[in-house]
């Protein structure tokens, strides 16, 4: 039997994803909005801070490395313009974890301790596999991490709203009005530089696996900021 979508146009690159990111959406969803509860606001917004910094001082480093990665498989037909994608990106980037550490000293925090201490567990889980799949497989699938990250931002009106629960100076929220204002552009700029490469299945598979992996690994990285019944760290409980 010939199927009724034979001949039709296949869906866009960031369409499937988009569609595959859907499905997990409310997960994610909750987890985001219990971040900003009213009980406990305050030092909690400062704890996202200090895990967002372990996060975001990542993402410099992992796009150099992915570039670099594309330069050993330039016979590939997508790295050129993956690479240019991630020099430029880099551009954007750049500074973005220093501008936590100024939000966290105007916010009553010592950085040089956030700096020094362990990241948790929870950040290398989160970001530890992108860094894997760009060296051992293609540095396609970072695109996938991004898509979530830079997706799933606060709308802009958050900080405000933030400021006047916590009572915390404006400046404190910066870099979170920032990546609310400036990520919905990139979003859409993501999409259609998704949807210029050509891409086989299995570098769109490798997308949706880092993509839905992203949003795993964040979920559980916001639910140990906001369910007392689970640690922060998750290895505060190993044996010294």
């Amino acid at each position: 039997m010939t199927s009724v979508l034979a001949g039709a146009p296949s869906m866009s690159s960031s369409a499937e994803l988009r569609m595959k990111l859907d499905l997990a959406a409310p997960t994610l969803n909750r987890a985001m909005n219990a971040l900003w509860k009213p009980a406990g606001l305050r030092e909690r917004y400062l704890d996202y801070l200090e895990v967002m910094h372990a996060v975001i001082r990542a993402s410099v480093p992992m796009m150099q490395d992915a570039a670099l990665r594309c330069g050993e498989l330039a016979a590939d037909p997508v790295t050129p313009a993956l690479a240019e994608y991630f020099a430029a990106h880099i551009t954007e980037e750049l500074h973005h974890d220093d501008w936590l550490l100024h939000d966290l000293a105007v916010a009553g925090r010592d950085p040089e301790l956030v700096v020094s201490q362990l990241p948790p567990v929870a950040v290398a889980r989160l970001v530890g596999p992108q860094y894997y799949w760009l060296r051992h497989h293609h540095p396609i699938s970072l695109l996938g991490y991004i898509a979530v990250m830079e997706g799933n931002s606060p709308p802009p009106w958050l900080s405000g709203r933030l400021a006047a629960a916590t009572g915390l100076p404006a400046e404190a929220f910066r870099t979170l009005h920032h990546h609310a204002v400036v990520d919905l552009h990139h979003s859409a700029e993501f999409d259609d530089f998704l949807d210029s490469l050509a891409l086989t299945p299995g570098l769109r598979r490798a997308i949706a696996v880092s993509a839905l992996s992203t949003v795993e690994s964040f979920v559980d990285l916001l639910t140990r900021l906001t369910d007392p019944t689970r640690t922060r760290y998750s290895d505060d409980q190993l044996p010294q």
